[in-house]
């Protein structure tokens, strides 16, 4: 196999300490009366301060995803410490979190570990729409969410918020250029309707023809084409009823055309893929607070998407070799999620024991109807039809115990109930009951500063595969269970210019869900690729998250991110018969960083650097094939006056050849089918002007 191609090494590290320190001795000497603004999470039950909520929690705000000019969630998941992502398709689809999360879906139905939330909508295994233009935030909820998210949410949440409608008139442009011709246009109006209204409306449209070209054919092959369109309307038509709607339609029309027998971006395909989805969503909450005691939140969605994703799975063309075969493989998914929430929070008075306990109850259902047409060259073609409900039950406190201390508690009870049925017969009925939650104690200091120590737990539901080739004992699979402590510290430090975060965990997993693949040889001598999931006995997962952004002046400021990971299986065997007790898991790096500089150069000029870097890590449960450790270097220089606005920013400026999803198997006929490691490769080295105004 060719290994991944290494460029001359520039010591990256080296010059950034040392440029940190020189921007550090001029401006440290200059008055600083910087602070750094409180940032505020949605995805919880309460708004919350980001230094009140009692678990590990990244926000990357508009302002970074400005910076990297990031246009998918993809491009700033680097940003957050123990957060890996896997491609196997034009975008990042699926994302683990403290080495814990789905890397690919073929026939089989998917339950997700990582939760992802765009505006309310579960997006939770689609994520293609995971487009950032007009957002305000990600935010990255490391570890079970078992009491707000239940089952989708294993290993966290990521939540995307878009901006909301502003209360004067305000509306803006952008165009943007970039190098592999790549264009984008955008823009947004928003403000007020009427006296107790107001509506934002924001669209983009990004063309590229990616980073390789298909040499057989003699065109780009990786094309990207993606348009979004979302809206907002906030309600007020009283003092005690508030509304908000929000709606969204999101279009990708990407090639896909990653993979090439000795692992280059050229490809030599004559069948090329594609990777589609296009989605329209509506979310309306309603906001009822009649009662003194109590406040009432009514929530409702409606999502529907039609996801294709194929590829050419012998990634030659006729003629290549005498032993070549040749076929496709095409999935189409039509997924329909309806959801309704209804939920009481209390006020002040109407708090318990005394107004020491403030609390929240409330009833989820989540429906959700998918349908699959696999069009498989080996095989008939094949149809499934998946019919998903979830219903709990859920509440959540927190009690004052003095002046310093505080418990926060909550319980979810949650029923799955599915029915399977596809057109080999093949049927499933689940039907389980789960249960999470969590406990956590909070101490405040005099200075304002949070120390916690928390219990969770999370789960996920059970389920089975459904490739008709599989073994009878590798049809189904149990839930997953995971208990998650932790200890944190979050706060300000060094008079309110350095706010920081630091989480020790220690995950306890129980019938351990791996998604696992086997190769079977057919009788031309070409392999089957067959992924499935099953269970391993146990499993751990601990480590520690550390974020920190300091306003070293009112000039520069310092951000940084530490991941550190290590896991391990206990009494495993995988699918190829392998013992890998104590082998660490699969897309779970041992170590990952972050840390880049935003320097004012002067009143209207501004230069941010940024290193990102992770350790190697295994693929698969299934190999041991491994990705290699990298560092990505990006740059941006801002210059704004009055209403315009000019970034021009770089991304992976060393262009280092990186991978983003590795598979190990026999695919090359030149070499007799023998198994060995082919790899996606991640972005290269990218930039591009990108011209904003704003009125």
């Amino acid at each position: 196999m060719q290994a991944l191609r290494r460029v001359p090494c520039f010591p990256v590290r080296p010059l950034l300490t040392l440029a940190i320190a020189m921007f550090a001795r001029q401006t440290l000497a200059q008055p600083i009366d910087s602070t750094v603004e409180e940032i505020v999470v949605t995805a919880d039950f309460r708004q919350q301060g980001l230094n009140d909520i009692a678990a590990s929690v990244r926000v990357l705000d508009a302002a970074l995803m400005q910076r990297r000019n990031a246009q998918h969630l993809e491009d700033v998941l680097h940003n957050a410490p123990n957060v890996n992502f896997a491609a196997g398709a034009s975008r990042a689809r699926y994302v683990q979190l403290r080495g814990i999360g789905e890397t690919g879906q073929f026939v089989e139905p998917l339950n997700p570990s990582v939760g992802l939330l765009i505006d309310g909508i579960d997006f939770s295994g689609l994520g293609a729409a995971a487009m950032l233009y007009d957002m305000a935030q990600v935010e990255v909820l490391q570890g079970p969410q078992g009491t707000r998210y239940g089952s989708n949410a294993l290993a966290g949440l990521i939540n995307l918020q878009s901006k909301a409608p502003t209360d004067t008139l305000d509306y803006g442009l952008q165009l943007q250029r970039e190098n592999y011709r790549g264009t984008g246009m955008a823009g947004f109006v928003s403000g007020p309707v009427s006296r107790n209204a107001k509506v934002r409306l924001a669209g983009q449209r990004l063309r590229s023809d990616g980073f390789s070209i298909n040499t057989f054919l003699g065109r780009p092959t990786n094309t990207r084409d993606e348009r979004t369109l979302r809206g907002t309307l906030a309600w007020q038509p009283s003092e005690t009823l508030a509304v908000t709607a929000r709606a969204g339609h999101i279009d990708v029309d990407n090639g896909y055309d990653a993979f090439s027998l000795d692992n280059r971006r050229d490809t030599l395909s004559d069948q090329p893929g594609f990777d589609r989805q296009r989605s329209n969503y509506l979310a309306v909450q309603a906001t009822s607070s009649t009662s003194a005691a109590y406040q009432l939140e009514a929530l409702a969605t409606v999502a529907h998407s039609d996801v294709g994703y194929g590829y050419d799975e012998d990634w030659v063309h006729p003629g290549f070799h005498p032993d070549e075969y040749a076929s496709t493989d095409r999935y189409l998914r039509d997924h329909a999620t309806r959801s309704a929430e209804l939920r009481l929070l209390s006020t002040p008075e109407g708090a318990l024991f005394g107004g020491r306990t403030r609390w929240v109850t409330g009833a989820y259902l989540l429906r959700q109807a998918i349908a699959l047409n696999r069009v498989y060259t080996y095989a008939d073609d094949f149809g499934s039809q998946l019919d998903m409900q979830r219903r709990a039950v859920y509440t959540d406190t927190t009690t004052t115990l003095d002046a310093r201390w505080s418990l926060d508690a909550g319980l979810r009870a949650e029923h799955y109930r599915a029915g399977y049925l596809d057109s080999t017969a093949v049927r499933f009925t689940p039907d389980e009951a789960l249960f999470g939650g969590k406990l956590a104690l909070n101490f405040r200091t005099d200075a304002g500063q949070l120390l916690y120590a928390s219990i969770a737990r999370g789960y996920k539901s059970g389920g089975f595969n459904t490739d008709g080739s599989l073994d009878a004992d590798l049809r189904s699979f149990d839930a997953e269970t995971l208990w998650n402590y932790e200890l944190g510290f979050k706060g300000t430090l060094v008079d309110g210019r350095l706010s920081t975060q630091l989480a020790l965990f220690y995950m306890d997993r129980g019938d351990v869900q791996i998604q696992s693949s086997t190769t079977r040889v057919r009788a031309d001598g070409s392999a089957e690729f067959i992924d499935f999931t099953g269970n391993a006995a146990t499993g751990f997962n601990r480590g520690l998250e550390w974020n920190l952004d300091f306003s070293l002046s009112d000039r520069l400021t310092l951000q940084g991110t530490l991941g550190v990971l290590d896991s391990a299986y206990a009494d495993f065997i995988n699918s190829a018969g392998r013992n890998l007790d104590g082998r660490e898991q699969a897309q779970a790096p041992a170590w990952q960083y972050s840390i880049g500089v935003d320097w004012q150069l002067r009143r209207d000029l501004a230069l941010d650097v940024n290193l990102q870097s992770r350790a190697a890590f295994y693929f698969s449960d299934s190999h041991d094939f491994r990705s290699q450790p990298y560092e990505l270097l990006n740059a941006s220089l801002r210059w704004q006056r009055d209403r315009w606005q000019l970034t021009l920013w770089g991304r992976n400026l060393t262009d280092r050849d990186y991978a983003v999803r590795g598979f190990f198997f026999g695919n090359d006929p030149r070499e007799g089918y023998r198994d060995r490691g082919f790899t996606q490769l991640g972005e290269p080295r990218r930039y591009g002007l990108t011209v904003d105004w704003q009125y």
